[in-house]
């Protein structure tokens, strides 16, 4: 059991999300870092879905009612316990008793609390991440509250030692297929969309400008600020599915990134699509912060998350030395 001591708004319980239901009005949800989520599983010989504590206002504190084993992935959260300084990315025992803060982070936007055997709350369309605005899923479809006791399952065995082991951030272990920032803006891969020709001479200024994440963003979408673009023309549009990573562009002309709790149909033109091998770098970039998209062909999309999957089978041949 995990003891709530103190939280901040919109804190909430995550998975992989519930695929296949966009079709009657249900979002997928689930991490918005989804590759922080699946490493620290990974770390605690979890199941790849099980649930996990995806902290995105700060500061979280939580009493351990039980001894077992964390992973914290994600942003640097200068996490504590029992005030002794932990490092991000890291595995460890807790024992019953020790309290966890995770603060304000030094960079990134969101960190993950992962236990072995996960977060235990009722399966719901068979996911138990929170799905906010359909309030259900996760702990009573809300965020979490000072208060609140939190199950935890099975775990798994794993042999860990009493100062645990760390893997290297994807950001790190991946630099070649992940470029850093060059001129403080995140490159975002992307392929054109459905509708990039109709934004005509605007569409070069739409790969070129750096972009604002917006204060009226959420896990639904990030909203961009920057230099308006348009259409040349304008045209009636029929409701289309939407999966997280498209870009809209909305009448006023700064575009909309869905994101895990996107919204399943909408009808602005699409001018891109985030490559999903990069929606984990989105997902960590905070408000306020800069992004910049970049094209890229299909093939390219495909040879990032090749990166990806090389990434976790590197950090599944360490586990598997720890079983």
């Amino acid at each position: 059991m995990i003891e709530i001591i103190a939280t901040g708004p919109q804190n909430t319980v995550q998975d992989l999300g519930r695929p296949g239901h966009r079709h009657v009005g249900v979002a997928s949800a689930g991490a918005m870092d989804n590759l922080a989520l699946r490493t620290g599983n990974l770390m605690l010989n979890n199941a790849a879905d099980a649930a996990a504590l995806e902290v995105q206002t700060f500061p979280l504190t939580v009493r351990f009612a039980a001894d077992g084993v964390i992973a914290l992935t994600g942003a640097d959260g200068r996490a504590t316990l029992d005030g002794r300084e932990l490092l991000p990315w890291w595995a460890l025992p807790v024992k019953a008793g020790q309290q966890l803060e995770i603060r304000y982070p030094r960079q990134g936007a969101r960190v993950y609390l992962c236990v072995a055997g996960g977060i235990d709350v009722p399966q719901v369309m068979g996911s138990r991440s929170t799905a906010l605005r359909g309030g259900f899923g996760g702990l009573d479809g809300r965020p979490l509250q000072a208060g609140d006791n939190l199950a935890v399952g099975v775990a798994a065995a794993l042999s860990i030692g009493p100062g645990g082991y760390g893997v290297q951030p994807p950001g790190v272990a991946m630099a070649e297929a992940f470029p850093l920032p060059a001129d403080g803006s995140l490159p975002l891969r992307a392929i054109a969309a459905g509708e990039a020709d109709w934004f005509g001479n605007d569409l070069p200024r739409f790969w070129a400008q750096s972009w604002k994440i917006s204060p009226q963003s959420n896990r639904t979408g990030y909203r961009l600020s920057g230099e308006p673009i348009q259409p040349e023309h304008r045209s009636e549009m029929r409701s289309y599915g939407l999966v997280p990573g498209v870009v809209q562009v909305p009448p006023g002309g700064e575009p909309i990134v869905q994101l895990s709790d996107a919204n399943t149909a909408g009808g602005y033109p699409k001018v891109a699509g985030v490559i999903e091998a990069d929606l984990w770098r989105l997902g960590q970039a905070a408000i306020g912060s800069r992004i910049r998209f970049v094209e890229v062909t299909p093939r390219e999309a495909i040879a990032a998350e090749v990166a990806v999957e090389g990434y976790l089978a590197g950090v599944r041949r360490l586990v598997e030395r720890r079983l």
